[in-house]
């Protein structure tokens, strides 16, 4: 199976605020990667119509995990399988679903036969948000952790995200929600999302090689 987006930029805290009316007292890293933790936006319990963000783990622990370790290899879930794989059905049925503010990801070119570093981002350096599950886990005797997983999409012949990983191996993309669609996103049920689950044209967006950061730095787009 190919990995996709393994990490990304989140959206500033600032931009969060100023677009979901939402409070944000939080400070997370610049770039994240597996294990990290970054906002995610939600509808609030018992508030249908409120949103509220909150830092939640990249990488899903399903509640019957009995450690985090496997959040390692749950950072995406495919559209396809999500609804069948023990470590996302819950979250999908249960209607845990979020968007995952960003101002770009990473993937690797190899169109000059080595892996390249490049990000894709909005035309205009805007952020955008993609689609996103959601995961609560209580171990015993230790702190509850929210978690979350990134959906993708087969990308394959698309004329940006046709572009990354191996060649031979399947195209991924991450599934971008119109910022006019957010509210109809967390509210969706099972099927209803299902129709949000398609990869878009990405007219608004462009691709470009990124330079690997320094050790002990992260790139940014803050």
């Amino acid at each position: 199976m190919t990995d996709m987006c393994v990490h990304y930029n989140p959206d500033s805290p600032e931009n969060i605020r100023q677009k979901l009316q939402v409070d944000l007292p939080l400070s997370y890293p610049s770039e994240t990667w597996p294990g990290y933790r970054a906002p995610i936006v939600r509808r609030k319990k018992g508030a249908r119509a409120e949103m509220e963000v909150l830092l939640a783990r990249m990488g899903m622990i399903p509640p019957w995990a009995k450690d985090d370790a496997i959040g390692k290899k749950t950072y995406n879930a495919r559209t396809e399988t999500v609804a069948e794989k023990p470590s996302f059905r819950h979250a999908w049925k249960a209607h845990q679903l979020c968007l995952v503010p960003m101002l770009g990801f990473y993937e690797p070119n190899w169109e000059t036969g080595k892996a390249v570093r490049w990000r894709i981002r909005r035309q205009d350096a805007q952020g955008f948000a993609v689609a996103g599950i959601w995961e609560w886990w209580k171990p015993a005797g230790q702190e509850a952790e929210t978690s979350f997983s990134l959906l993708t999409i087969n990308a394959d012949g698309h004329d940006i995200m046709g572009r990354f990983h191996r060649p031979g191996d399947e195209r991924r993309s991450l599934v971008i929600i119109p910022e006019d669609q957010y509210d109809a996103w967390l509210d969706a049920d099972t099927e209803m999302a299902r129709t949000f689950l398609s990869l878009a044209p990405l007219r608004d967006f462009t691709s470009e090689q990124a330079p690997q950061p320094k050790k002990g730095e992260t790139a940014s787009l803050l």
